[in-house]
């Protein structure tokens, strides 16, 4: 299994033949993809995003083809994951997760192109006809109540009605008590501006220590949060379930897990009511299956993290709708320029916080490589433990 096997028989889809990357640069991060191609003329794309790693996650996928993937069938989904994780000594981390979940990505492209069948279909079939969406990224702009409260009106206008916003500045470990009382004041100028029936989710980006966390949560409660998310450093797993104990709000997070093996101490500990793979982090639609199940042993219910391309939106939305436990997804597609969907042609749309089931064959998104050649990854890097992030260099 830990070599490539090129005289098992293959179906029509062929074997792989090509292993390319792509970035496309924004005001926000540049956007990664691989695409993968088969001697018989199908094409996968998979997105391999890091948010300032995009280099290394391009050289990556290169070099893994030529150690794992030249030569496979792309149906042998669980043969080539493992080869990936276990033949490259990945032990885990961000760059190396990425990789594998985009290749896996590109994999499912490839069979439901040749099948044609969207992907949801390979996975599981449907178990819903829309995918509810919630809105992240809408805060970019003055850390005021007033601002913010603003910013969540003109969001809800537009149709959504579930959001997510970081209130705690570059807070880290403990916030001084004029932080703490400005971050629970932007709060509740969102939900006043919102009204009671718009689902707020608060974004901690694993900042605090557990009793600032217990602290905010506390503060929080008067209203109605859906979900705390990342009160911790992730390294501090362990911890999640004292802060959950000492609130009504439900604790979230998982973002940063790129396996079920890391996940593990996350379950055994029953850290979270919600857990949140990346499709571009987890592992691919082949890891994000098994870590849904086991959630659902642990009556856990699954909000996808997705803070990267309408591609991974439009992924994701198939994994969304083949989970039963499926909760909602999140997006930051009104946050992008125009030109990011004429570079990927075909996205799902998002109305109303809605999306809808996919019918093109496979993810169902191809590449512009003009809008590309256009638009080249600039590199950039803006630090969440910085005053001013939100403003996301723009």
């Amino acid at each position: 299994m830990l070599t490539v096997n090129q005289t098992r028989p293959t179906t029509g889809a062929g074997r792989i033949s090509k292993v390319e990357t792509l970035s496309l640069g924004t005001s926000w991060r540049d956007f990664s993809y691989v695409r993968i191609s088969t001697d018989e003329g199908l094409v996968g794309v998979g997105e391999i995003t890091h948010p300032f790693r995009g280099v290394e996650t391009c050289a990556l996928a290169r070099n893994m083809a030529e150690r794992h993937l030249i030569g496979a069938d792309p149906f042998d989904t669980e043969e080539i994951w493992l080869r990936m994780y276990q033949g490259d000594f990945l032990r885990g981390g961000d760059v190396g997760g990425i990789v594998v979940s985009g290749v896996d990505q590109a994999l499912h492209d490839i069979q439901g192109k040749f099948l044609q069948v969207p992907v949801y279909r390979l996975i599981g079939g449907a178990c819903r006809d829309e995918i509810p969406v919630y809105a992240n990224g809408w805060y970019t702009g003055e850390r005021t109540p007033q601002r913010f409260a603003e910013l969540a009106r003109d969001t809800v206008a537009l149709g959504y009605s579930a959001l997510k916003l970081d209130p705690f500045g570059a807070g880290m470990g403990e916030l001084s008590r004029a932080e703490r009382r400005l971050s629970v004041d932007l709060i509740a100028a969102v939900r006043e501006a919102v009204g009671p029936e718009v689902e707020l989710f608060v974004e901690g980006h694993a900042r605090f220590a557990v009793h600032e966390a217990v602290r905010i949560a506390t503060a929080l409660e008067p209203y109605d949060i859906g979900w705390f998310e990342e009160p911790l450093p992730w390294t501090h797993i362990a911890r999640y379930r004292d802060v959950g104990a000492r609130t009504t709000i439900p604790i979230s997070g998982g973002e940063h897990f790129h396996n079920r093996y890391e996940y593990a101490p996350l379950f055994e500990h029953d850290a979270v009511n919600i857990v949140q793979p990346d499709l571009s982090m987890v592992g691919g639609y082949t890891e994000m299956r098994k870590i849904a199940a086991i959630a659902e042993m642990h009556s856990m219910v699954v909000a996808p993290h997705n803070s990267n391309s309408p591609f991974c939106t439009t992924a994701t939305v198939h994994a969304a709708a083949a989970t039963p436990n499926f909760k909602i997804l999140e997006t930051f597609d009104s946050l992008l320029e125009p030109y990011v969907f004429e570079a990927l042609r075909g996205c799902v749309p998002v109305e109303n916080g809605r999306a809808p089931l996919p019918t093109a064959p496979g993810i169902g998104i191809e590449l512009d490589d003009d809008v590309f050649a256009e638009h080249p990854p600039t590199g950039g890097f803006w630090n969440m433990f910085a005053p001013g992030w939100e403003l996301r260099s723009r």
